[in-house]
């Protein structure tokens, strides 16, 4: 969670020092979601996610300097710096992209869980998306043929109650959007999002369940973004006191509380940590600014095709 926490503050820094071209959108506050969650998937699962899904990318490994430095357009980026912040991808690590598109991920995902289904081999399929995706309709059609077909998928909704500047229930007639698995007759769950204990649980039941052939499980994490939608919005449309409250909720904060409770905690190990995460970010944020940019002729789709 902290790496994942210290990237965003790095990728936050470089957009205003105009190293990010195009837009990002960040995740700090739900670092829990994508840590629980991941840690349940074996190498060879497979899995898609948001534009704000670099939490996801980093929890599954992926190296933070090929992750700096496919958003700041250079070659030597996890996709030749082609994709930027919104399609961060690494097939290698069962990371089949993020997607620029609200709700593309889920029929990608539900493709890769027939895969999983035909080969047999136990694998299982993940898809990480917003609360918004919920009212469009390529959600519906995932899930309701995720269900008839009993498909190995956990469905994973990072519910942060906006759907970009929109709170949830301008939008949606309820706030607990795992209503919407009874309609295709789907175990669901709701967790603390912001508990990353209480995510790993619920996520590893789905997993279990989706290995054994018991079908697609929708697990809500509510949680939420502590900045703005994307770029330099100041999220002024939260009530004043929402992200104070919020705060204090922060997943990182609890879970070292959790930590200095245990055996071999302390507040100094703890410091160590972080500054080991610190180090290790700044220099790959370092070596990713400086990196080469893509040749005019690795632009073409020729040259990538080639490849």
């Amino acid at each position: 969670m902290l790496l994942i926490r210290c990237f965003e503050d790095k990728v936050h820094e470089a957009f205003q020092k105009n190293l990010v071209f195009g837009t990002t959108h960040l995740c700090q506050g739900q670092e829990a979601v994508s840590a629980g969650a991941l840690e349940c998937l074996r190498d060879d699962d497979m899995l898609t996610y948001t534009y704000r899904g670099h939490g996801q990318v980093i929890a599954r490994g992926m190296d933070p300097e090929d992750a700096f430095a496919e958003i700041f357009g250079r070659d030597s980026g996890c996709s030749r710096g082609l994709g930027g912040s919104m399609h961060l991808a690494d097939l290698s690590l069962g990371l089949l992209g993020s997607f620029a598109i609200v709700g593309a991920g889920l029929p990608v995902a539900v493709g890769a869980a027939i895969s999983a289904q035909l080969n047999e081999r136990g694998q299982v399929a993940m898809t990480f998306f917003g609360d918004g995706s919920t009212n469009i309709g390529t959600f519906h059609e995932s899930m309701n043929l995720a269900a008839v077909w009993k498909l190995p998928i956990v469905f994973i909704c990072e519910n942060n109650l906006y759907g970009e500047y929109s709170p949830i229930l301008l939008t949606t007639p309820f706030e607990d959007l795992a209503k919407r698995a009874i309609a295709y007759d789907m175990p669901s769950d709701i967790v603390d999002g912001n508990d990353v204990v209480a995510v790993y649980e619920a996520v590893l039941r789905a997993t279990d369940r989706a290995r054994a052939g018991g079908g697609p499980t929708f697990v809500e994490c509510k949680t939420y973004r502590q900045r703005g939608h994307s770029r330099s919005d100041p999220a002024k449309y939260r009530p004043d006191d929402e992200l104070e409250s919020w705060l204090k909720r922060d997943p990182i904060a609890r879970c070292e509380a959790v930590l200095k409770t245990l055996d071999g905690f302390d507040a100094s190990g703890i410091e160590r940590i972080k500054l080991s995460v610190e180090n290790l970010i700044d220099e790959a944020f370092e070596s990713a600014a400086s990196a080469p940019w893509p040749e005019v002729r690795d632009l073409s789709f020729a040259a990538l095709r080639q490849d």
